[in-house]
């Protein structure tokens, strides 16, 4: 082994506001909140992390020629999709058309794509 996972970064324009999102979405507190980065942090001591990219544009999801650039899968019981939807909508992340047999594709509000699965 050469190290350790750290930190997952993400690239986006606006590093405060998709942290707060995240922090909802994922559960954490934000910290190193500045302008340039913010970073959750969970209970486990997991870190995701926001760096500020002026230039960010958000994937095309679900277009083959484009770049997802990463995405994560969250899993929820089935039977809380409704309620976890609407939360993320409140959040201010977008459902996609997307789905398939155990996922529903969504988009943070930076536009980086995500799935809730389930089995």
């Amino acid at each position: 082994m050469i190290g350790q996972l750290r930190s997952v970064v993400v690239d986006t324009r606006d590093p405060r506001a998709l942290a707060a999102f995240y922090a909802e979405l994922l559960g954490g507190k934000v910290t190193d909140n500045d302008h340039d980065w913010a970073v959750v942090v969970d209970d486990g001591g997991r870190r995701f992390a926001f760096q500020l990219a002026p230039e960010h544009e958000p994937p095309t999801f679900p277009d083959p020629k484009g770049s997802q650039q990463f995405h994560l899968d969250l899993r929820i019981p089935h039977d809380e999709l409704d309620a976890a939807t609407s939360r993320i909508t409140e959040l201010g992340g977008r459902r996609l058309d997307a789905s398939g047999d155990g996922f529903q594709v969504f988009t943070d509000p930076a536009g980086h794509p995500f799935c809730l699965t389930w089995e």
